[in-house]
């Protein structure tokens, strides 16, 4: 498996070497994919819209976007914690 090295503030370091449990090298890769999964999709966004049809998205404008926005974040801050906290073996 080929290897990379990241430059990190000094404050995060400090951070993260609170926490020897945790996995770092795991969190970095789960974030690099999750990341990519993301640049993968914006050029399917468009088409997904179009196969599920104007009912679907018509339904989607009406959503509020700030409360969507809030579920959201609650959301990724919780599945960011819980990958964090996966104990992986050596």
């Amino acid at each position: 498996m080929p290897n990379i090295t990241l430059s990190i503030p000094q404050k995060i370091y400090k951070k993260i070497k609170q926490h020897p449990e945790v996995k770092w090298s795991e969190v970095a890769r789960k974030a690099i994919l999750e990341y990519l999964k993301k640049l993968e999709n914006i050029t399917t966004t468009d088409e997904l819209l179009e196969e599920l049809g104007e009912d679907f998205t018509k339904e989607l404008d009406e959503i509020d976007f700030k409360k969507s926005e809030e579920h959201y974040l609650r959301m990724r801050e919780a599945e960011w914690k819980r990958y964090s906290t996966i104990l992986t073996s050596s």
